[in-house]
């Protein structure tokens, strides 16, 4: 009798797997057609923050992976370097971390793309401007957090119009970003994920916790404290779906190309475990 494999409970667990191929097809045989590198400023109307944005981005076959990276982080020369390389020697261990992460999300993405499971629900942002695009893809984000009114909601890596969805929704949000001192309304951000998540009845983190190497400590943490987990991907959101039942809650999945990229209608995919699989 076959029993199912241990859930991860971190991304080299998840890399692991995907290299002897017990995730899917694994990568043995594909290549990173393209390897590229892209940086992106934005400020919504009426705010004045403007979020840097930028990522390493790998195609394979069908699908992209991506990851965020913070400013001088990666040499975007890598990219020269990665592209035309076999998948697995991305997954290799002396790889940049974001361009590991990016070539892993690709692989997963391209052995089970978002598009064709059918635990995925489509959610289509509407055609709009930059502002209308945010809000109803905050909107479906919040979408999945099951919270009574008052809940303290931890949101790890700071979206202001996610702030005003979570207040929506009758949650408290408990803002934390490396990179961001107060929210667009003059509230104080959290530098440290010490400093909310010891008191959050739920949290939403960002994909980019995936390649920064905090991800696995909000895991943990939520699975000890068994408090839900949202997870808000563009960055790995192919990786972040293999959490699913191992202490991530649910998840939105935004492959490339991103919804701020287009002002056309785009599709991002919604997750959410079984409450039987949730982590104890």
């Amino acid at each position: 009798m076959s029993t199912a494999p241990p859930r991860p409970t971190t991304v080299d667990e998840v890399r692991a797997a995907a290299l002897a191929g017990a995730l899917g097809p694994g990568p043995a045989g594909l290549v990173a057609t393209s390897v590229f590198w892209l940086h992106h400023g934005t400020r919504l109307a009426g705010g004045d923050t403007t979020y840097l944005n930028q990522y390493v981005l790998v195609r394979v076959g069908r699908s992209f992976g991506a990851c965020a990276v913070e400013d001088g982080e990666i040499d975007p020369a890598v990219c020269r370097a990665a592209s035309g390389s076999p998948l697995d020697a991305l997954l290799a261990d002396d790889v940049p971390v974001p361009l590991g992460l990016a070539a892993l999300d690709a692989c997963l993405a391209e052995a089970s793309p978002h598009r064709q499971r059918p635990d995925a629900e489509r959610v289509t942002l509407p055609a709009g401007t930059p502002e209308e695009r945010a809000l109803a893809r905050d909107a479906a984000i919040a979408g999945l957090l099951d919270i009574a009114p008052g809940a303290r909601v931890a949101l790890i890596g700071v979206v202001n119009p996610l702030i005003a969805a979570i207040r929506d929704r009758g949650g408290v949000c408990l803002p934390c970003d490396r990179n961001l001192r107060t929210t667009r309304w003059g509230e104080p951000v959290a530098a440290s994920m010490a400093d909310v998540l010891d008191t959050a009845d739920a949290v939403v983190a960002t994909g980019m916790t995936l390649g920064n190497g905090t991800f696995d400590t909000i895991l943990g943490h939520c699975r000890r404290r068994n408090v839900p987990l949202v997870v808000y991907a563009q960055s790995g959101s192919a990786v972040a779906r293999a959490f699913l039942g191992s202490g991530v809650t649910a998840l939105s999945a935004e492959p490339f190309p991103f919804s701020q990229f287009s002002a056309e209608p785009t599709a991002l995919y919604r997750y959410r475990s079984a409450p039987s699989a949730r982590a104890e």
